[in-house]
């Protein structure tokens, strides 16, 4: 059908919508029609859609629904390789010419005879260009990272083998699909890797991410589960919720059997193998339940990726007796490059090298501290006419430069320390990681939801802090009220607060003084002085994809948010003296 579209060698066909069996085959079929396969986030506007579809001379939009569908239709009349418009997921609203529907579209394809896609599908080669997978740059417009056939090949299989996934054969492997399919984690592990081993796809409901995963996830009971540390910081929420209102009872028997859960899957990690009783009486009172009720009683493989997760939560879910394995990796290497494993994890380490991956530390400091560089089969083509850009990522040796620092413990694990276009460098020339930081505070005020360092070229460091709020269901707009969790730590302080205006506008006594005193103690732990949080202010609104302060994978944009907040930054430093 696309061919019969006139769908042209090395042409975008872009798709736009939830993931769902048509996204698959519209993202295969271009593959095998000698176009590129090129997702598009649902969340885009309709100029960043413009940018995407120009930049890879789509020929073919695919859209899920009106509401994608009257982003494009803005934007068509700038769009001169556009050949035609096919929606997938309702029925068409209206008729206009080159617009079709999914059903519409497959009956295209009747006439083209096999011997001329066979013809395409033989002159193709492993080397070229397949895939595009558009980053989300914290600065500038997007790069399309080039993915080549054998780029996705021969990771989906590395990466597969490397979790030891079952092929179909012998026991098939379920997931959930359901984080966004323009990424290339989902496109990875829902797309290759499931095409590798024979994996059963299930898709979840659009509106997954707002609450109803969990739902689909006990449907499916999937083995393998890979989630973004937010989906795991909602779970754990919500969990925390719950056990919050069951009887005293049932705390003390969760609290002991947490207890026992961390304890004896901290020794697990180092090496110990024994399972004592009051693990096993744990397990059957606390921990199979706990798997049921979330849907991952089958899963052996549980993720996460994409961002920073924070240590707490993966404590909280290892004391259920829940390991989550924490992978790395980027666009440019086609996904993964370490991933953890049940037989060697270590908590806050992003694990080993898949096999056929290699790391190099590049410029390490005395700690072993340097950047992250990778190289292996896994490593992309180039940025699509990008050719700066390229030579920027891709030394002349072939090691992809990350941009992250980490180092290696004795063992061969790969930590992640920061970034290093986030590393603050403070007046006084200190350089301050600020992820470490931020966790601290938030571990030890749980009442916040989110907290950004600042102090660039500053005397000090300050810190803007949001609270947990309820989120607007239907547009991710974060709101006034307070989460339960949130107004029940605000009762245990004493105060009524029910509302972050509340606490904001009356300068609340009870919770201003508990966050001090969190950051007090994070201070007490500071390498040096430099590092202290001298200042803070809390904002009205939580950040979130809708206010821009966060990216599709809920990473912190943190230029948006110092460009959208530059009022009360500036007002850190608007005092002449440096508080002590």
């Amino acid at each position: 059908s696309c061919l019969q579209l006139g769908l042209e060698r090395f042409h975008g066909v872009c798709i736009l919508g939830f993931n769902s069996a048509e996204w698959f085959i519209a993202d295969i079929g271009a593959i095998l029609a000698g176009g590129f396969a090129v997702g598009i986030y649902t969340t885009n506007s309709p100029e960043a859609c413009h940018y995407v579809a120009e930049n890879c001379s789509a020929n073919v939009l695919v859209v899920e629904n009106h509401k994608q569908l009257q982003k494009i239709l803005e934007i068509q009349h700038k769009l001169p390789h556009l050949k035609a418009i096919i929606q997938y997921g309702e029925e068409l609203k209206e008729k206009r010419p080159n617009l079709y529907s999914w059903s519409e579209f497959m009956d295209l394809g009747k006439d083209v005879p096999d011997t001329q896609l066979r013809e395409i599908i033989e002159s193709q080669k492993p080397n070229q260009c397949c895939t595009l997978i558009y980053t989300s740059g914290t600065t500038g417009q997007p790069k399309g990272v080039m993915l080549s056939h054998d780029n996705l090949t021969w990771t989906a299989a590395a990466a597969g083998r490397f979790i030891m996934l079952t092929d179909a054969k012998e026991k098939q492997e379920l997931v959930v699909s359901y984080l966004p399919l323009s990424h290339i984690a989902a496109q990875m592990s829902d797309i290759w890797s499931a095409m590798t081993f024979g994996v059963q796809v299930f898709f979840a409901q659009p509106d997954a991410l707002k609450g109803t995963l969990v739902d689909t996830l006990r449907e499916v009971r999937p083995t393998a589960f890979l989630g973004v540390p937010r989906v795991w910081e909602k779970m754990e929420e919500k969990m925390k919720s719950i056990g919050a209102k069951s009887s005293a009872l049932r705390r003390k028997v969760a609290s002991w059997a947490k207890g026992v859960g961390l304890q004896t899957n901290l020794k697990r990690m180092n090496g110990y193998s024994e399972v004592p009783v009051n693990f096993r009486l744990a397990r059957h009172l606390v921990y199979k339940k706990v798997r049921k009720a979330i849907g991952l009683d089958r899963c052996t493989k549980c993720y996460t990726g994409a961002a920073p997760i924070t240590r707490e939560t993966l404590e909280f879910f290892l004391s259920l007796n829940i390991p989550v394995f924490e992978l790395y990796g980027m666009s440019e290497s086609s996904g993964p490059h370490t991933i953890s494993l049940p037989h060697a994890f270590k908590l806050t380490s992003c694990g080993k090298e898949v096999t056929g991956c290699r790391t190099l530390i590049h410029k390490p400091d005395g700690d072993g501290n340097g950047e992250i560089c990778f190289s292996g089969r896994h490593i992309f083509m180039g940025y699509l006419n990008m050719e700066e850009k390229t030579k920027e990522a891709i030394d002349e040796d072939g090691w992809l430069h990350s941009g992250d620092l980490g180092k290696h413990d004795k063992d061969g694990f790969l930590y992640i320390t920061g970034r290093i276009k986030e590393l603050i460098i403070t007046a006084g020339g200190e350089n301050v990681p600020p992820v470490p930081i931020e966790d601290a505070v938030k571990d030890a005020v749980p009442i916040l939801s989110n907290a950004m360092l600042v102090g660039d070229k500053a005397k000090f460091l300050a810190m803007l802090l949001t609270l947990k709020c309820k989120v607007d269901v239907e547009t991710g707009e974060p709101g006034d009220d307070l989460t339960p969790e949130a107004i029940e730590y605000c009762q245990k302080l004493g105060s009524k607060a029910t509302k972050v205006s509340e606490i904001i506008s009356s300068k609340d006594k009870a919770i201003y003084a508990a966050i001090q005193k969190g950051i007090s103690a994070v201070n007490e732990g500071a390498v040096s002085n430099a590092q202290k949080v001298q200042k803070w202010v809390l904002l009205e609104k939580d950040f979130s994809l809708f206010g821009g302060e966060l990216g599709p994978t809920m990473k912190l944009k943190r230029s948006v948010v110092a460009q959208k907040y530059k009022d009360q930054i500036a007002q850190f430093y608007a005092d002449v003296d440096t508080p002590t």
